[in-house]
């Protein structure tokens, strides 16, 4: 029988049984599709060593007029500005006063210090700067002291922070101590690293859940809102306020409380910032009313045209706002070249800047339509892409369900107590959406799932990634690990999170292929294979493992179960770039062909491998 050479099929369907879908892929990871043809994906490599606090979910890239390129980076617990590698702590602080006289009680032999503050207002974890102090006559000295710290509540009028020194007699002879200077500077109070599940009567709307025990809901979790504003920075935690980082103070500057600088109609608590790129407005989703401090989550108010510090509606200005009535929060919001997208929790609305005196028009664009959380949703070359509770959606100028072969494979596997932790990005480079997201008994990011929107088709893989941005003003697409540090992806073949260089680990697998829809028995003995280590490092030498998996019908189960009735299963490896033939034994009615990859500085492109197969029999 003549060489059979096979052209699998882009992209990979899991959507039907493996058999079903001949002629394709049905498993990966870290793979991509090149015009069709199966490859590694990229590399990654943080940008410095330098790591931040907590886990990050926002980044924004900008530019200011000197020319700095600025990354802002919003974690649970702290907000960053990055430049050169290096994070800069510019957390806002939501209160800073004298407190008590003689705040501090040490404890011997104890690096544990007791703080007075009444009605501190501090939540476990919270961050503490302390200055003005004075020290305790031995060695918690004044530097000591004078530091930032997190708090461990005790009550609402005292808590416990643990300093770098260890108290002797003498700290603990000069307690109560510190002096009656002592300023308490605290940053805006934490946020949750995950969603965290609430269950009990109450918790839920009438009628959800079993009786006398309520709904299981969750709280969010900590999600910055950031926007630059020219060269200046708003920015704030999700249902707070919104703060001002002016470029011309410095890194080293804390952004202020927008209040302070506004009007009396200034917002103070916010679900979503945006500002509008040609007119230039500064729009809040889900603020509180004029006159209130309650934050309306379907409201939307605007400031007036190029001042971000003027909200008051008047004759004379453009502020305002306006009221959804779909759906029961808004989510987020897309900014497209003609009309801002407003997402609620179920549905679509469109934005458009009409002028005084209406200023922005509101009009429906569809409801029932769903969104997994806030950073859920992607612009890419001008369409949005939005992954929903249950499927995955495209809006171009109507709202379309995407048409998706992994649906079954992702949300059969998909935590949603944690939906608010999905991610998404675009690749420009690659044509690609990724959503990373939770799966099912996982609170962290593990999974992702990608859509090349030009060959649309898509594949899937494990990696954990919490915040996503593919700017223009930067080389590389970047995301957030839980390293706590920023990586550029498509940068390098390895695996360089931290110090230590890794392997990433890829795989691709295809459907079962068979000869004249099984009739016979299959016996391959050699294999031409048909590939490209372009792109690797030269030593080691690049190589991958490539596997034929037999099978004597599509529930037998391949060659490497427990199952005496299938013949075992036979593999290579190919050494160099165009190693001619490979000798094999595998015999099956059915086949699964994998290609795999484990080695530092290699990554490879799949052609077309031929198969020398014959007929073995009739079973």
């Amino acid at each position: 029988m003549p060489l059979l050479k096979i052209l699998f099929k882009p992209g990979v369907n899991k959507e039907n049984t493996r058999y079903t879908t001949e002629g394709g892929w049905y498993d990966c990871d870290k793979v991509r599709f090149r015009q069709g043809s199966a490859e590694k994906i990229g590399g990654w490599t943080r940008i410095s060593a330098n790591t931040f606090l907590g886990v990050c979910r926002s980044l924004w890239n900008w530019i200011t007029i000197v020319g700095s390129n600025l990354i802002g980076v919003g974690t649970h617990l702290k907000f960053y500005i990055s430049t050169g590698g290096v994070y800069y702590d510019i957390t806002p602080i939501r209160a800073s006063s004298t407190i008590n006289n003689n705040p501090f009680v040490a404890t011997l032999s104890s690096s544990v210090i007791t703080v007075t503050d009444t009605a501190h207002g501090g939540i476990t974890n919270d961050f503490v700067t302390f200055s003005g102090a004075v020290g305790l006559g031995g060695n918690i000295t004044a530097t000591v002291l004078n530091a930032e710290y997190q708090i461990t509540v005790i009550d609402a009028n005292s808590y416990t922070i643990t300093v770098s020194a260890v108290a002797n007699a003498t700290d603990v002879s000069g307690s109560p101590g510190g002096g009656a200077s002592v300023v308490a500077a605290y940053q805006v109070s934490i946020g949750s690293e995950i969603q965290q599940t609430l269950v009990g009567w109450g918790s839920g709307g009438w009628g959800l859940g079993p009786w006398g025990t309520g709904l299981t809901t969750a709280n969010s979790l900590r999600i910055w809102n950031q926007r630059n504003f020219g060269e200046d920075l708003l920015y704030g935690p999700r249902g707070g306020g919104i703060f001002y980082w002016d470029a011309t103070v410095g890194l080293n500057t804390r952004g202020v409380n927008l209040t302070t600088l506004g009007d009396a109609d200034t917002p103070v608590a916010v679900s979503f910032i945006l500002v509008s790129d040609v007119s230039r407005f500064a729009l809040c989703m889900g603020v509180n009313d004029y006159g209130s401090a309650v934050l309306d989550p379907l409201l939307i108010r605007w400031s007036d045209q190029e001042d971000a510090f003027t909200w008051t509606p008047a004759i004379t200005n453009q502020a305002g706002s306006a009221r959804l009535s779909a759906g029961s929060f808004i989510v987020t919001a897309v900014q497209t070249r003609q009309e801002i997208v407003v997402f609620t929790n179920t549905a679509l609305y469109s934005l458009q800047y009409v002028g005084p005196p209406f200023v922005w028009s509101v009009q429906t664009l569809g409801d029932n339509v769903s969104i997994s959380g806030p950073n859920a949703v992607t612009l890419a070359a001008g369409i949005i892409y939005w992954m929903g509770v249950d499927k995955f959606y495209v809006y171009d100028g109507r709202i379309q369900t995407l048409s998706c072969n992994l649906l079954r494979h992702v949300f059969n596997d998909f935590n949603r107590l944690q939906a608010e932790q999905v991610t998404s990005g675009s690749n420009e480079g690659f044509n690609e959406i990724w959503w990373y997201y939770c799966s099912e008994n996982s609170d962290v990011v593990d999974k992702y799932v990608i859509y090349n929107y030009i060959e649309k088709i898509w594949y899937f893989g494990s990696l954990g990634r919490t915040a996503w941005l593919d700017s223009g003003m930067r080389n590389f697409p970047m995301a957030a690990t839980y390293s706590y540090n920023i990586v550029n992806h498509e940068e390098g073949v390895d695996d360089n999170e931290t110090a230590t260089p890794l392997p990433i680990a890829a795989n691709i697998s295809s459907s079962e292929f068979d000869i004249e829809d099984g009739h016979n028995i299959g016996f391959v003995y050699r294999v031409l294979p048909d590939l490209t280590f372009d792109g690797s490092a030269a030593s080691p030498i690049p190589q991958v493992t490539m596997t034929l998996f037999p099978m004597q019908n599509a529930g037998s189960g391949t060659g490497n179960a427990a199952s005496a009735s299938v013949i075992k299963s036979s593999s290579y490896v190919v050494t160099e770039e165009f190693t001619g033939q490979i000798f094999v034994r595998a015999r099956g009615r059915q086949m699964i062909f994998k290609i795999a990859s484990t080695q530092l500085g290699t990554t490879w492109q799949l052609g077309a491998p031929r198969f020398d197969i014959r007929k073995d029999g009739r079973r």
